[in-house]
């Protein structure tokens, strides 16, 4: 899975992403669906934002999150893209399980 992490305004330390990278590799069980995703690191005020578009087959997520700890966004995001991401090949997994049924009642 390629993963590119681009920041916006200053230069990301290597233990934010290592720590990005890592949790990540949550998402390897889904590595089938996922062709690619690009991490977007910012400030907005007070606020430090974090963008992910996680790039599937047949369509993309965009999260973005936004707290005052980087690494809290980090985590919020990474829980909504997983939630996403599974929520996606259940669908995808039922529609073709439907497909099976109606092609053998007919």
């Amino acid at each position: 899975m390629n993963i590119a992490i681009t920041t916006r305004g200053y230069k990301a330390p290597e233990r934010l992403k290592s720590y990005i990278t890592e949790k990540m590799n949550r998402l390897e069980r889904f590595a089938e669906m996922i062709m690619s995703s690009e991490v977007i690191i910012s400030y907005e005020k007070l606020d430090q934002v974090v963008e992910f578009k996680v790039k599937l087959r047949h369509r993309t997520i965009v999260i973005k999150e936004k707290s005052e700890d980087i690494f809290k966004s980090v985590d919020l995001a990474i829980d909504n893209v997983e939630r996403q991401v599974a929520r996606a090949k259940g669908k995808l997994k039922d529609r073709n399980n439907v497909k099976i049924v109606e092609s053998l009642e007919q």
